[in-house]
């Protein structure tokens, strides 16, 4: 593994800490699926961790909720606590597990509470501002790759182990 030298205006993912830090995001955040914006946001949150790319936290009110429906299956993250997942129906066509949420999150991650983050690789297309982002590789994490972050990402097959 090699890191790669972030050039100006880009960070390196391993400059993130871990434990995951939680911050505030200014950018606009959307999530398409269907032809229909389900989510849309400039009030989200970003989870930076050591070799993932961040993953994106918008809250319940900027979300199409009626699209939604809660999903089977739960996992445990020893920083954030348990996930939920969602699926996303519109009009016949369904995303399983295409979404989680941290109900009952730790104390350290606690605003997270009340928002959900999304898989791009579940959904059309994920949006930081105007950019379109690449999906984080694997099934498992589900980071956002734009142009202003830097890897190697974790999540490809045999990076489990970083």
């Amino acid at each position: 593994m090699q890191r790669v030298e972030p050039g100006p205006g880009q960070e390196s993912v391993w400059d993130y800490p871990r434990p995951p830090r939680l911050e505030r995001c200014v950018a606009r955040l959307r999530v398409v699926f269907a032809g229909v914006t389900i989510a849309d946001t400039d009030a989200g949150f970003r989870v930076l961790e050591t070799s993932h790319p961040p993953v994106y936290y918008i809250p319940q009110r900027h979300i199409a909720m009626q699209w939604l429906r809660p999903a089977a299956g739960r996992s445990f993250c020893e920083f954030k606590g348990i996930a939920s997942y969602w699926t996303i129906e519109i009009d016949g066509r369904a995303s399983e597990q295409a979404a989680w949420s941290y109900e009952q999150p730790t104390p350290s991650f606690a605003p997270i509470a009340g928002h959900l983050a999304f898989y791009a690789l579940r959904v059309d297309a994920c949006f930081v501002g105007e950019e379109r982002v690449a999906a984080q590789q694997g099934d498992f994490y589900g980071g956002w790759i734009t142009s202003a972050v830097v890897g190697p990402f974790k999540g490809a097959p045999g990076t489990r182990h970083w």
